[in-house]
C-alpha cells in the first residue's frame, strides 16, 4: 500500500513557475519508479515525466522537454516536479503515481497508486 499526496500547486502567469512535490508513505520509496501526469478537461490523463528508483534515468515528454524537470529525493520520501517557462497550455491537474514493480514506463496503465492530484492554471 502506497499513500501519495501532492502539493506546490496554484495560479501563475505564463512564463512563471511553480514546483510540485509528491510526498509518499506506506512503501520503501526507492523501491518505487515515480511519475507525473496530468490532464485537462475534457481530455484522457497524460504523461510527463518519469523518474527511475535511483534518480538517474528520467524522461520527459515532448510537450514539456526543456521546461520541466522531475527529481526525487529518496531520503525524504518525496518526488518533485520542477515547471518553468509555463505556457497557458500547461493548466491541468496534475498527479503524482508510483510503480512497485520497477519497472521503467510512461504508460497510465502500469501506474499501481496515485495521488489525490493538484490544480495548476496557467494565465496569459
Amino acid at each position: 500500500q502506497v499513500q501519495l499526496v501532492e502539493s506546490g500547486g496554484g495560479l501563475v502567469q505564463a512564463g512563471g513557475s511553480l514546483r510540485l512535490s509528491c510526498a509518499a508513505s506506506g512503501r520503501t520509496f526507492s523501491t518505487l519508479v515515480m511519475g507525473w501526469f496530468r490532464q485537462a478537461p475534457g481530455k484522457e490523463r497524460e504523461f510527463v515525466a518519469r523518474i527511475g528508483r535511483r534518480g538517474a534515468l528520467t524522461q520527459h515528454s515532448d510537450s514539456v522537454k526543456g521546461r520541466f524537470t522531475i527529481s526525487r529525493d529518496n531520503a525524504k520520501n518525496t518526488v518533485y516536479l520542477q515547471m518553468n517557462s509555463l505556457k497557458p497550455e500547461d493548466t491541468a491537474v496534475y498527479y503524482c503515481a508510483a510503480v512497485t514493480s520497477g519497472v521503467f514506463t510512461a504508460e497510465v496503465a502500469n501506474y499501481d497508486y496515485w495521488g489525490q492530484g493538484i490544480q495548476v492554471t496557467v494565465s496569459s
